[in-house]
C-alpha cells in the first residue's frame, strides 16, 4: 500500500499530514489552480485507504478525518504495538528454527516454506540474513543430499554461496530422483503388460504363420509344405484340381447351355 501511495505521490501527504500554504491576496490562476491540487491530495490518498482495507479495519478508520492518522491506526491495526511487534518476530524465529524438510517436497519447496517465515520477520522490522537461511537448509536438508553438499563443499565457499545458487544446486538432486521414479515406473508398466499377454495365452494353443492355425508345433502341420489354391485358399491341391473351381465351371456351362436354349 506505501508503494502504491509513492507511485501516485501522495506518500508526503500521510507521512506529514502537512497543509498547502495559504493564498496570497490576488493569487493567479495558476496559484489557485495548484492550491486546490494540493487541497485534494488528502482526500485522494485517504480514499485509497480506505478502498484497500477490509470491511473490519474500515469501519476503524472511517472517523479519521487524515491520512495520516488512518494509517497509523492500520499499522496498528495489523501490526500492534512495538512489543507485540517484537513477540510476533520472537515467535516466527521460533517457528523457522523448529521448521524441517517433509518427505513429500523438494529442496524448492522446503526453501520457499522457510522464505515465508523470514519475509513476515522482516515485515515486521526483524532482522534476518541470508546467511543463516543457508546455514538452515545445509544443517537440516536429509542424508539424500549429502552427496551433492559435499560436491558444493569441494567447489564453492558455502560461506558466501547465496540462497538461490543452494538451491538451484540442490534442486538437481530433485530433478535425477524424479526421471528415476519415471524410468521406474516405465519398466514396471511394461513389465506388467508383459506379464498380462503371457497370462492371457498361458495354456492357449500358438498360432503359426503357415496356417494360421493352433493346437499343434510348426514343425508338425499338415499343410507345411503343400500347395496353397488360389482359388479357395486352401492347401493340398492346386488351382486347376479345386472343387470349387470345377462347380464354378459347370454351373457356367449350365448357363450358356440355358441361354441358348433361348
Amino acid at each position: 500500500m506505501k508503494s502504491y501511495l509513492q507511485a501516485m505521490s501522495l506518500w508526503d501527504v500521510v507521512e506529514s499530514d502537512n497543509s498547502p500554504s495559504p493564498l496570497s491576496h490576488n493569487p493567479t490562476l495558476a496559484q489557485l489552480k495548484k492550491y486546490d491540487e494540493e487541497i485534494a491530495r488528502k482526500p485522494r490518498a485517504l480514499s485509497i485507504l480506505h478502498g484497500a482495507v477490509s470491511e473490519e479495519i474500515f469501519t476503524t478508520i472511517m472517523g479519521c478525518g487524515s491520512p495520516k492518522v488512518a494509517w497509523e491506526k492500520i499499522k496498528e491495526e495489523f501490526e500492534g504495538n512495538h512489543q507485540t511487534k517484537l513477540m510476533q518476530i520472537l515467535n516466527l524465529k521460533r517457528e523457522f528454527e523448529m521448521m524441517g524438510m517433509k518427505s513429500s517436497e523438494g529442496v524448492k519447496e522446503y526453501g520457499s516454506r522457510l522464505m515465508s517465515v523470514v519475509n513476515q520477520i522482516k515485515l515486521l522490522g526483524g532482522e534476518f540474513t541470508s546467511q543463516r537461511v543457508v546455514d538452515k537448509i545445509l544443517v537440516t536438508l536429509p542424508e539424500k543430499y549429502e552427496g551433492k553438499i559435499s560436491s558444493l563443499e569441494d567447489t564453492k565457499d558455502l560461506s558466501t554461496i547465496t540462497f538461490s545458487e543452494l538451491i538451484n544446486s540442490l534442486h538437481a538432486v530433485d530433478q535425477r530422483r524424479i526421471m528415476r521414479n519415471e524410468d521406474g515406473e516405465n519398466k514396471g508398466e511394461k513389465a506388467f503388460l508383459a506379464k498380462s499377454h503371457n497370462q492371457k495365452w498361458k495354456g492357449k494353443p500358438l498360432q503359426y504363420n503357415h496356417c494360421q492355425k493352433g493346437g499343434h508345433e510348426e514343425k508338425n502341420c499338415w499343410h507345411k509344405g503343400k500347395p496353397k489354391c488360389i482359388k479357395c485358399q486352401k492347401f493340398g491341391h492346386l488351382a486347376r484340381n479345386c472343387r470349387l473351381q470345377n462347380v464354378e465351371e459347370a454351373s457356367m456351362a449350365q448357363v450358356v447351355v440355358e441361354e441358348n436354349l433361348f
